[in-house]
């Protein structure tokens, strides 16, 4: 089993910055792919980034690339989301999640084996 907790949400005014931390524990080892997804009141969960846990290779979705980065500390396994120029639309729960495997299916919630209690990011206009 593995256990992810997140942190770092909040409430942030449009064009601002935060970065939400996802830290991982338990079978640690057995991770392949980490993921962060958000939903929206309304609307179906969506895609945001994921990263590869052994070689840092990432993914961002179109909708967040140029502001969005993802990046992991192997050490701390914690994964972390950094989130500049923030929008009202960017307004969602975020949630990370992991695989028991580097899944070529990364941008599929349901792929993922593992979640996270999500935190709230609130972006005002």
């Amino acid at each position: 089993q593995v256990q992810l907790v997140e942190s770092g949400g909040g409430l942030v005014q449009a064009g601002g910055s935060l970065r939400l931390s996802c830290a991982a524990s338990g079978r640690t080892f057995s991770i392949g792919t980490m993921g962060w997804f958000r939903q929206a009141p309304g609307k179906e969960r969506e895609f945001v980034a994921a990263i590869r846990w052994s070689s840092g290779m990432a993914y961002i979705a179109d909708s967040v690339k140029g502001r969005f980065t993802i990046s992991r500390d192997n050490a701390k396994n914690t994964v972390y989301l950094r989130m500049n120029s923030l929008k009202p639309e960017d307004t969602a729960v975020y949630s990370c999640a992991a695989a028991e495997r580097n899944i070529a299916t990364y941008f599929r919630f349901d792929d993922y084996d593992y979640w996270g209690q999500g935190t709230q990011v609130t972006v005002s206009s």
